[in-house]
């Protein structure tokens, strides 16, 4: 069984340089440096982590329940109940924490106006300093632990995809065909999924991120599904792209142009190369095929508890270097109006000498029957 050692994030968190708190609201932040998975709600709830290992919880009185199962949180509670507000509970941690003149380290991405509010009007001394890009820095080094809930959700997620394909054949809609991939998905024990997942089909294909339609599969036509199931919290994002039938040349050579840039960007990936250089190893490719005017996004994002992760970012221009640790998706594409698209999706983990593809679903375009 896998344990999350949250003391060692935690640790990571309290030596942000330059702040004398960090704050975290729910969402994907407090289940990594907490395991707490509550809701952005009208009650703000938020963690505080202090440099001196102190960890304290502005809480809702009905929700410490939650708090006192988890004894290995170890955390001072304010807690504050409806009929008084939630204003004294804010007043009480700043003051406690010896806060006044001092600067908390916020996520700006994530927290809302209301509770910086709130910190400002318990102590307007209180400054306030972005540090977004810390926490998405501690988070792209995924542990192993991460690893392997990601490893377990590519697993479930290819028999899903090898339990639909058994099933599949032209006449269903795509919103049939998403909705049995989740049922599939859920029997084989996915705790939840990275996303509704995407079918499209024919000409819709050439819509990167289409809205799931009645439009029923036929025959000689491209297939894409986009999907993933999740492990506690941990996702796969994986896309294949099929023809059921005999598929034309032209749509053979979309297909082979993507698959080679697929393998060339997975080729160059590792510890030490810059990200831009991945992305150009496989816009390369499909510029040489003679489609670099219809790959339209990035190569890929990172992944982890937010199924796009701003680190490792497979762009165009990045400089930034992967690093071991660094868990992202590698998914060119080509998408030509009117006819159809091509995608093909796998989940990478950069390791000390190289990576370790994650997804092993066959990369082949004409489904046999």
């Amino acid at each position: 069984m896998t344990t999350i050692d949250y003391a060692v994030r935690q640790a990571k968190l309290r030596a942000i340089p330059d702040v004398d708190a960090v704050a975290v609201v729910p969402g994907p932040n407090m289940v990594y440096f907490a395991g707490l998975d509550f809701h952005l709600s009208k009650r703000p709830t938020i963690l505080l982590f202090t440099p001196d290992g102190r960890t304290s919880v502005i809480v809702p009185r009905l929700e410490m329940p939650r708090l006192e199962a988890c004894p290995d949180l170890k955390a001072q509670f304010f807690a504050w109940a409806d009929a008084d507000g939630y204003q004294g509970a804010f007043k009480q941690a700043v003051a406690e924490l010896g806060l006044k003149g001092k600067t908390l380290g916020i996520d700006g991405m994530t927290m809302r106006v209301t509770e910086w509010l709130a910190f400002q009007e318990a102590e307007p001394s209180l400054r306030v300093k972005p540090v977004e890009k810390d926490i998405v820095r501690i988070r792209a080094i995924k542990t192993p632990d991460e690893i392997a809930f990601m490893r377990q959700a590519t697993t479930i997620s290819e028999q899903a995809l090898d339990n639909l394909l058994a099933w599949v054949t032209p006449g269903p809609t795509e919103r049939a065909i998403a909705e049995r991939l989740v049922g599939e998905l859920k029997s084989l024990g996915s705790t939840g999924l990275a996303f509704d997942p995407l079918v499209q089909t024919g000409p819709n294909s050439a819509l990167p991120h289409g809205d799931l339609t009645d439009r029923a599969l036929q025959a000689d036509e491209f297939l894409l599904i986009d999907y993933g199931g999740s492990v506690n919290g941990y996702p796969a994002d994986i896309t294949r792209t099929f023809c059921l039938g005999t598929p034309s040349a032209e749509m053979q050579k979309i297909y082979d142009t993507v698959l080679a840039a697929n393998s060339a960007a997975k080729a160059a990936a590792g510890p030490g190369v810059a990200m831009g250089a991945v992305d150009k190893a496989a816009r390369d490719v499909i510029t040489v095929g003679g489609y670099g005017e219809y790959f339209i996004h990035r190569t890929g994002h990172g992944l982890g508890l937010d199924t796009h992760e701003p680190v490792p970012q497979i762009a165009a221009g990045v400089e930034d270097l992967l690093e071991a640790g660094m868990v992202f998706t590698i998914e060119p594409g080509i998408y030509i109006p009117g006819m159809g698209g091509v995608r093909i999706e796998d989940n990478v983990v950069v390791t000390t000498d190289g990576i370790d593809v994650l997804t092993s679903y066959p990369r082949e375009l004409k489904l046999s029957r």
